[in-house]
């Protein structure tokens, strides 16, 4: 198999979380600081070595392609008006990346989702991006995800360690050890468990938004029953395809932040923000003279 070189991201869900704010524009683009949610996630798949980006859209989603699209309006203003700092960083935005988009008429599940870019990918294999999990890391998490590709020619799936209670949010990898360069970080996953009761959970290793897929788990998805409300899930698919290849599970080093979630947007925001040359000290000043 090639190198990975496209990156899906799926971006057609309805973002209920964050209504009213995204009744009218994409969940993806909520800004994070100064930048929307989804271009924290371009930019790891660029790092990581991906060319070519597949957005998996739906219905109210044209915000995504305007972003990523030139302005010619804006930047000719922009040009006028001697900004030439702020024109470098919205032409950099829309030569970032060669993008396709494929529409995903309903919302039926992270599998169908994936199963929409079938025919871009190609026979090829591929990563999927969920742009609600933004790891912050020293090192890209996909491109520590694509060593682990490149040694082994399986699929790989992101984890973490998620202790107690809070386990039952997430898919649960049963798995065992890998010896050799990936230590202590990479397990051979035996079987996958969707939001397991705690005391059901075979490990404390759940399932984060970041894969490479071989072009097989097409055909999986093809043979997977659809399952609750009539969406089609990627674990069940992926459980298909451990029956033919091995599917490896990753703990990658980074800090993950669910997005996704009101509280969680929170924290990134603060921490990101904290993290920049020119709000960092005025944010932090900020937060300390809270009477909390």
């Amino acid at each position: 198999m090639t190198r990975v070189r496209k990156a899906v991201f799926p971006a057609a869900g309805l973002g209920t979380r964050f209504l009213p704010a995204t009744k009218a524009q994409p969940k993806e683009m909520l800004p994070l600081v100064d930048k929307p949610i989804i271009q924290y996630g371009v930019e790891e798949a660029l790092a990581a070595g991906c060319d070519q980006i597949i957005m998996v859209t739906g219905r109210g989603k044209s915000a995504i392609e305007d972003y990523f699209d030139h302005s010619y309006e804006l930047e000719h203003m922009l040009e006028h008006r001697g900004q030439t700092e702020l024109l470098g960083i919205v032409r950099q935005i829309s030569d970032m990346i060669h993008v396709a988009y494929v529409r995903q008429k309903e919302a039926l599940g992270l599998g169908h989702a994936v199963l929409m870019a079938r025919e871009l990918v190609g026979e090829e294999p591929f990563a999927v991006l969920l742009a609600d999990d933004i790891i912050d890391a020293p090192v890209p998490v996909l491109k520590q995800m694509m060593e682990v590709f490149e040694e082994t020619r399986c699929s790989v799936i992101a984890t973490q360690v998620v202790e107690g209670p809070a386990i039952s949010a997430y898919g649960v990898i049963e798995a065992k050890p890998v010896n050799g360069r990936f230590a202590g970080k990479l397990h051979e996953i035996t079987n996958l468990v969707e939001k397991p009761k705690p005391e059901d959970a075979p490990s404390n290793l759940a399932v984060i938004g970041r894969y490479i897929l071989t072009p097989k788990i097409f055909s999986m998805l093809d043979r997977t029953p659809l399952g609750p409300g009539g969406e089609l899930q990627l674990t069940d698919a992926l459980k298909l395809l451990l029956q033919e290849e091995k599917v490896y599970g990753f703990t990658f080093e980074g800090k993950r932040h669910d997005t996704g979630d009101k509280l969680g947007f929170l924290k990134a925001t603060i921490e990101f923000a904290l993290k920049r040359a020119d709000l960092g000290q005025g944010l932090r000043e900020y937060l300390k003279s809270l009477k909390l």
